[in-house]
């Protein structure tokens, strides 16, 4: 079973970046699709960026040209690039495969806040 520990969150102004890590344990990264997923305040999680095993990427509406995804196989870590950062982007970011979200399994998470 493959466990994540999300990092690299935090207070950013708008227009700001910041790039976020997800360090795997437990399986190879390489095997899986994994997502980033975040939870705004006071709505739902929604997904925002996924790679799968092949490489292929895909990003929310919200988020594309803004957000890159990519993943590092030696250090068994996907990260995501977060440029032009908005306040609607304040939000716990998640990384989960897509089954553990199907199972409602999440890590801690990581907060990110864009605000002036």
């Amino acid at each position: 079973q493959v466990q994540f520990v999300e990092s690299g969150g935090g207070f950013v102004q708008p227009g700001g970046s910041l790039t976020l890590s997800c360090a795997a344990s437990g399986s190879h990264i390489s095997r899986y699709f994994v997502g980033w997923y975040r939870l705004p305040p006071g709505k739902q999680r929604g997904l925002v960026a996924s790679i799968d095993a092949g490489d292929n990427s895909n990003y929310a509406d919200s988020v594309k040209g803004r957000f890159t995804i990519w993943r590092d196989n030696a250090k068994n870590t996907v990260y995501l690039q977060m440029k032009s950062l908005q306040p609607e982007d304040t939000a716990v970011y998640h990384c989960n495969t897509d089954l553990g979200a199907s199972a409602a399994i999440w890590g801690q998470g990581t907060q990110v806040t864009v605000s002036s």
